[in-house]
């Protein structure tokens, strides 16, 4: 009995010390607090998560969901989050504030677009971009009421760009307002809004739910080639467990494969996490198919766009302290690449 519960110990001793082996059956487990927002430009973490596929791979993802990009950067300025799915903006505006932080790969670009509702929708289709703006308000006396983001996020530095560079308007000409996601949805449902310049899946929920409402500009329009989500990490954390963070990116690369070409195994994942199954998976695969839902991974193809995008925001009218100096480490993704290829 006594060699028995002996053997018992030894045999419990010797599986958890597989644990730690790097070549056993099992692994050691690394935990990341990792910040996220419930939108599509997400929809890489969503996907590994709903899938299995970091648990498979070691990873513990302790996630928080926020409702922009600007709040997860007050947490991180707070000392919390390891890594985090953002905006480029958030993160320029992150290192903009001294904290260590790179961006190790992107997420998706082109994005961000206008969905207007109500009467505009008919001005839009009579008059043509600024136009349409003006003669609503002079015919309303009032200006057009455009919520997005809070400033500093990507759809706010998109719809500033929009209404600055290609439609050449002031932008006392309408009254921006910026929110969370949550409330930007709300906002345009009841009315309150005339229109946003928002991301998916709010467009698609929109246009499905509220009658006449359409999305009358795309990020071609209104700022050509604008870097959007990415994976980003603290530097200390990625110094301390960077053989997790590869792994993390090979994820997400694995990810975005199966989100270009098979969006529809991928939607109900993107689902629970956006809506916790309250929308139609059919509403989330139209909306990860939409034109503003152009997943990417790779952070080299962001690198000129991003520069692009933080000197916009330093300029005279918008005046965001960002930065890209150290922004970026690429070395990560060309690692995750390249153990893929193997």
């Amino acid at each position: 009995m006594q060699f028995s519960r002996t053997r018992t110990i030894l045999s419990g001793v010797f599986a958890a010390a597989l644990l730690f082996l790097p070549n056993g059956n099992a692994r050691a487990e690394t935990t990341l607090e990792m910040a996220y927002m419930p939108i599509v430009p997400c929809s890489q973490l969503f996907v590994m998560e709903g899938m299995g596929w970091t648990k498979e791979a070691g990873i513990n993802l302790k996630l928080t969901r926020f409702p922009n990009g600007p709040a997860i950067v007050q947490a991180i300025a707070s000392g919390n989050m390891d890594t985090m799915c953002f905006g480029i903006g958030p993160a320029m505006v992150t290192r903009g504030k001294g904290i260590k932080l790179k961006v190790v790969a992107a997420g998706i670009v082109e994005q961000i677009g206008v969905i207007a509702q109500g009467e505009l929708v008919q001005y839009f289709e009579k008059y043509k971009g600024a136009e349409a703006l003006r003669q609503f308000a002079k015919d309303k006396g009032r200006k057009v009421k455009i919520a997005s983001f809070p400033k500093g996020s990507v759809p706010d530095t998109v719809t500033r760009h929009w209404l600055l560079r290609s439609l050449k308007m002031d932008l006392d000409e309408v009254e921006l307002i910026g929110m969370g996601a949550s409330r930007v949805q709300q906002a345009l449902l009841s009315r309150s809004v005339d229109a946003a310049g928002i991301l998916e899946p709010i467009m698609t929920v929109v246009e499905s739910k509220l009658d006449g409402a359409k999305v009358v500009a795309r990020a071609s329009e209104m700022m050509p080639g604008q870097p959007g989500s990415t994976i980003a990490v603290r530097e200390e954390v990625l110094e301390k467990h960077r053989d997790a963070i590869v792994k993390l990116i090979e994820l997400h690369i694995r990810a975005t494969k199966l989100l270009q070409e098979e969006p529809e195994k991928a939607a109900p994942h993107v689902n629970k996490f956006i809506s916790k199954g309250l929308l139609g998976t059919d509403v989330i695969l139209k909306a990860i198919t939409s034109p503003s839902s152009n997943f990417r991974a790779d952070p080299e193809g962001i690198l000129e766009s991003t520069q692009y995008m933080h000197d916009f925001q330093k300029s005279s009218k918008i005046k965001t302290n960002v930065s890209v100096e150290g922004l970026f480490d690429t070395s990560i993704y060309k690692q995750a690449k390249e153990n893929l290829s193997k």
